[in-house]
């Protein structure tokens, strides 16, 4: 049996404003912001506003919503990084490698020859999250 959703979850706190992000793109349904521990450059987090655990509980508007954002952003993600491809993935429980417990899907640029870093558990420098969420930001608003 799946636990229930936590609203204390970091996620549901910055959907909430208590804990700040450095956001790309917001709708009415979704929000996207990068990843404070980035396993590569540009790596960027979206997530519905709606309180999900993960894929199974997610309402299927909830989970059309995510998506439709999930592909804007990484074609801006893979953009604004001038990346050869793009790594898009999502965990759902801790044996399948979730650690926050809020539905959110990872995008990542990729570059041939480069391996993904790990998720070390280190904050990166907020100064470089900046600059990368405004080179998405500014490719979302051309397009």
């Amino acid at each position: 049996m799946t636990a229930a959703y936590d609203p204390q979850n970091v996620f549901a706190k910055i959907l909430r404003g208590e804990i700040p992000a450095h956001r790309v793109y917001e709708d009415d349904h979704t929000l996207a912001f990068m990843d404070v521990m980035p396993q590569g450059e540009g790596h960027t987090l979206v997530i519905p506003k709606a309180p999900a655990r993960g894929l199974l509980d997610a309402s299927p508007e909830s989970l059309a919503a995510v998506a439709a954002t999930v592909q804007r952003v990484a074609r801006a993600v893979k953009a604004a990084f001038s990346a050869d491809g793009l790594t898009v993935f999502q965990y759902n429980e801790p044996a399948g490698g979730q650690t926050v417990f809020h539905l959110h899907v990872h995008i990542l640029p990729r570059f041939e020859g480069i391996p993904l870093g790990r998720h070390s558990g280190g904050m990166a420098d907020s100064g470089m999250l900046a600059d990368h969420a405004a080179r998405i930001r500014a490719v979302l608003d051309v397009g």
